[in-house]
């Protein structure tokens, strides 16, 4: 899909949370805030494994609760090659 600028913009509203991530290679941090930039909480570091994409997911689930969200943008700067997980199914690299 080709967004434009604005449709881009209103896309973040004050029913969105939105979740930035700064990927590195096994340790990745991410902040949540609202569309007015006010963080919430502290931020959060997780590993590049499953057990650590659970548990941001777990984190960005409780911030929704906690401060009445009910959309989520993910924002995810990556660091050279590091945006590539590890994981494996099935013998092979996903």
């Amino acid at each position: 899909m080709n967004y434009n600028q604005n449709h881009k913009i209103m896309q973040i509203t004050p029913s969105t949370l939105i979740v930035g991530i700064d990927i590195a290679k096994d340790k990745h941090v991410a902040r949540a805030q609202d569309d007015r930039g006010i963080e919430f909480g502290k931020r959060l570091i997780f590993e590049n494994r499953i057990d650590g994409f659970q548990k941001l997911l777990d984190w960005v689930s409780r911030h929704q609760k906690e401060n009445q969200k009910s959309h989520v943008i993910f924002g995810v700067e990556p660091t050279g090659h590091y945006w590539l997980n590890g994981l494996l199914f099935e013998g092979k690299r996903i």
